[in-house]
Parts: C-alpha cells; structure tokens; sequence
C-alpha cells in the first residue's frame, strides 16, 4: 500500500512543478522557479520509489493522467481559462483512460 502513497505524492509534487512554472512566468521569478525544480526532483523520487511495487504502465499512467486532469482543473478554478466542452470531455476521457489502463493490470 505504501507504493500507491508514493504514487499520489509524486502526482502531487508534479502538479505542484506544474503550477510553479506558472508562476514562475517564464523564469523570471526566482522563488517559484526554484520551486519547480524542487517539485519536479521530489516527484521523480517519489515516482521512482511506486515502481518499485506498481507495474511502470499503470504508475506513468496515473502519473501523468492524473496530474494533467488536475493542472486541467486548477487552469479552470484558479487562473479562470475556459471550461469548454471539449476540453471538459477530453479531461473525461484522459480519466477513462487512466482508468481503464488500470483495471487492465489489476490482480
């Protein structure tokens, strides 16, 4: 169980990169772009320790799906871009995917 920890705390400390490098407008603000790195190292850390346990399709799939739904939610909720359709069923689909994915290798 402690492998799925890893796991959300690497998909954490990537969206946490991730909104860094917004703010860290385009490398012109020291703090958070420090941060990034930061964030991005730790994540890699923390992704490098759950494959150690989850199978490496599963782990970079939720990895990676579920750290772009949420960068997709905070665009929407905190720096007000637009909540197409699209863009809404595409987060939808990134999800089933990750989903799906899943539940192909479940034991």
């Amino acid at each position: 169980m402690q492998h799925w920890f890893f796991l959300s705390a690497a998909i954490a400390l990537e969206v946490a990169g991730t909104t860094s490098m917004k703010f860290s407008e385009g490398f012109t603000k020291l703090a958070p772009s420090v941060l990034l790195f930061m964030f991005y190292a730790a994540s890699f850390v923390a992704l490098t320790l759950a494959l150690k346990k989850i199978e490496i399709s599963i782990a970079y799939a939720v990895w990676s799906g579920a750290g772009t739904a949420l960068i997709a939610a905070i665009g929407i909720l905190y720096f007000r871009e637009a909540a197409t359709t699209l863009k809404l069923v595409s987060i939808l689909l990134i999800i089933a995917g990750v989903a799906g994915l899943s539940l192909s290798g479940a034991k």
